[in-house]
């Protein structure tokens, strides 16, 4: 089960607002914002549609290159005592930190796929 709208690369958010009795949200894990609303479900998945569309077409027009989501890097602040102890694991291993980072999320996270 997705807790996400998902197109064209893109999740969008869902969320609620009971004061407007509205659905609405915002495209995630860009730094551009876009977002889109609808009185239902059939609504705000078109309108979502339409909002990475008109984005990506915007972008075009424009010149710019559209944000995209988790580009597979990302700073991580560690403190000191943890990032010894990495390094010194990849070290050992005769390996990269970034891949005792990717096999340490992995095992928390399960692997993808």
């Amino acid at each position: 089960m997705s807790e996400t709208l998902r197109y064209k690369g893109y999740d969008g958010l869902v969320l609620y607002s009971a004061g407007d009795k509205l659905l609405y949200g915002h495209i995630a894990s860009i730094r551009d914002m876009v977002t889109y609303e609808g009185a239902g479900v059939a609504d705000l998945e078109a309108n979502f549609r339409s909002a990475v569309d008109d984005y990506l077409a915007f972008c075009e027009a424009t010149g710019k290159k559209p944000d995209v989501p988790f580009k597979g890097t990302f700073n991580v602040r560690v403190g000191r005592e943890l990032h010894m102890r990495a390094a010194l694991l990849a070290e050992a291993r005769k390996t990269k930190l970034n891949t005792v980072v990717q096999e340490a999320l992995e095992q928390y996270l399960g692997k993808a796929g």
